[in-house]
């Protein structure tokens, strides 16, 4: 059972880097998830992940206090903005872009809801 939770690591871990790069990809909710595969598979992933020097100060604001930092909530909302107006370049549904929309608003609004780090 191990080895399911170290692959699931490493996909999440995985994911959360290319959400560095990748406007429409989260980083931190997949670090949170890397971090909690890798809690229950090997402790030396885990202590790796959380004294990380840039993907360890995100998990461990929103471990100690469910804090987003001012920075992160900003690229969020750009990302999320620069999705929205791909989709709208690209021609899509009405239908889709107001499912898009409300999807994108719920999510800025919890992103803004948390407190600051």
């Amino acid at each position: 059972m191990r080895w399911i939770w170290t692959a699931g690591g490493i996909v999440a871990l995985g994911l959360g880097l290319i959400g560095i790069v990748l406007p429409i990809m989260p980083t931190v909710p997949f670090l949170l998830l890397a971090a909690f595969c890798f809690s229950r598979s090997s402790e030396r992933l885990h202590n790796w992940l959380l004294r990380h020097p840039v993907l360890g100060p995100p998990i461990e604001s929103w471990n100690r206090s469910g804090a987003i930092s001012r920075r992160s909530k900003q690229l969020a909302t750009g990302s999320m903005l620069a999705a929205f107006a791909i989709s709208l370049a690209l021609g899509l549904r009405p239908l889709v872009l107001i499912i898009q929309g409300v999807v994108l608003c719920s999510v800025a609004l919890f992103i803004w809801t948390r407190p600051g780090a």
